[in-house]
């Protein structure tokens, strides 16, 4: 993880500093807001999250954190001594993940970053492979081989869940619960109905499903 942190009180920037990286975080700091402005402008790639003040030299954070909503997806969490609502709101009105208001304790800001970042890498990966399979899971489609193939709704949620969970057994209840859903009361052999459909959509790649006898289905790269 490496995080970009504006901030002009350098005594702020030392003690976050110090504690990320005793934590295995990358920092870099920037003191002054038109830097941090002439950066977003640039792009933000090499970074996983950005902690932004507001009140800063040459530009404030509300004109970065808006700068760098016109190029960039990555999250920003202000952390300000600024806690009005008018300001709060604002904050999240420019697109900002989150809003810290100063002081703050320095191990929940580091776990705020760190499931921040998760999750934003979770959501950021929607290609999913496994062997000849791959599924993308915003355009909704799936190709086996590099050719599309046609799947019905509860096939595609049955193997993008399975996609998830490469290599693991799964019982038809769970399967039965996350793609049917808890109020659901039918039998589960409609778990392997779908299921023999969905081989027959993936055509020679059907075979990565396998039946693990009286436990479930397991999906693997061959």
């Amino acid at each position: 993880m490496k995080i970009l942190l504006v901030e002009d009180d350098q005594q702020i920037c030392k003690v976050i500093g110090k504690y990320f990286s005793d934590q295995g975080v990358e920092i870099t700091s920037i003191t002054d807001g038109q830097s941090a402005l002439r950066l977003a402008e640039q792009g933000l790639g090499a970074y996983s999250l950005v902690l932004l003040d507001i009140m800063l030299p040459g530009a404030d954070g509300f004109s970065i954190c808006r700068t760098i909503r016109k190029n960039s997806d990555i999250p920003v969490i202000f952390i300000t001594a600024k806690g009005r609502e008018e300001d709060i709101l604002h904050g999240y009105a420019l697109g900002c993940d989150d809003y810290i208001v100063k002081p703050f304790l320095l191990s929940a800001l580091h776990a705020k970053c760190c499931a921040m970042v998760k999750r934003t890498e979770k959501q950021t990966d929607a290609v999913l492979t496994c062997g000849a399979i791959t599924l993308d899971t915003k355009k909704l489609t799936c190709c086996v081989n590099g050719q599309e193939v046609e799947l019905t709704p509860k096939g595609f949620a049955i193997l993008y869940y399975m996609m998830e969970h490469e290599g693991w057994v799964i019982d038809r209840d769970t399967l039965l619960n996350k793609v049917w859903g808890d109020d659901y009361f039918g039998i589960d052999r409609v778990v392997d109905n779908h299921m023999k459909r969905l081989r027959k959509a993936l055509g020679s790649a059907g075979s990565q499903i396998h039946t693990v006898f009286g436990r479930g289905y397991k999906l693997t790269e061959k």
